[in-house]
């Protein structure tokens, strides 16, 4: 390990712990991006979900409350926390909250309690400065968990196994992963300069006309693979409700921040 990086591992739902870290660490900046962060997930332990999403957020507030030095927090939630209605065009940052399964309830109750906070006990004067990072769906290295799209192919037609595609028609807003990295670091670059900054939630995701189905993103996939299979099983029954149709509208970080994503 570099001699300059320190490492620490502990539960963001012990709320002491993360306090007593963020007092000792003193931290310049903070990017939260813990979760819980599978949909299906989610219905098998909606009480993790909950705790580590929106109590695992509430502590980190709690943590930042604490400091009395300068620090620029960038807390990540998801495109999930919007309350999904299926429309047709992108969600902007001042829609709806919710959504109607437990991950997205737990992205919308975090949204909630960082907007509270926020204005309650961190003025914008005031030490702590904090914005909100809303991301889309997410694709490239470092990514192995179980039910994503592309580590689901890879790991299937490695062993030359048939994929199972839950919701082939869904589309999502997707992009690759050091897109809304770069997205960040331009938030907390910006919002360390500019107070008017704070409090306010900025949606990163790609350009409108680039949203796709899984089933186009699987079979662009398929093209560089020999003898790869698919199956649908949406009619199965068996699958709990995912939304199906997700786009963002990412002009405020357009205009605001000048990202865009390639």
């Amino acid at each position: 390990m570099c001699d300059f990086l320190e490492n620490h591992v502990l539960d963001i739902r012990k709320g002491d712990a993360l306090k007593e870290l963020v007092s000792q660490t003193q931290p310049d900046f903070i990017f939260h991006l813990a979760a819980q962060a599978l949909v299906r997930l989610s219905y098998d332990d909606p009480v993790e979900t909950y705790q580590t999403n929106a109590i695992g957020t509430l502590n980190l507030l709690e943590s930042l409350r604490a400091l009395k030095k300068k620090c620029t927090a960038v807390l990540i939630t998801s495109d999930k926390c919007y309350d999904n209605v299926e429309w047709v065009w992108g969600y902007r940052e001042t829609d709806a909250l919710g959504g109607p399964d437990p991950y997205s309830a737990s992205k919308g109750a975090a949204e909630l309690v960082i907007r509270s906070h926020v204005k309650s006990f961190f003025p914008k004067d005031g030490p702590v400065r904090i914005a909100v990072g809303r991301a889309g769906n997410v694709i490239g290295g470092g990514d192995w968990a179980s039910d994503r799209i592309v580590p689901d192919c890879v790991r299937s037609w490695a062993k030359g196994k048939t994929v199972e595609l839950r919701n082939p028609q869904a589309t999502r807003p997707w992009q690759y992963v050091l897109e809304p990295l770069r997205g960040y670091f331009t938030l907390a670059t910006k919002l360390y300069k500019n107070p008017e900054l704070h409090g306010e939630a900025f949606n990163f995701g790609p350009p409108a006309h680039q949203n796709h189905t899984v089933l186009e993103l699987v079979e662009s996939m398929s093209g560089h693979w020999d003898k790869v299979r698919w199956e649908d099983v949406s009619a199965s029954g068996e699958q709990p409700y995912e939304s199906g149709l997700l786009k963002l509208n990412c002009d405020k970080a357009i205009h605001h921040l000048r990202w865009q994503a390639i």
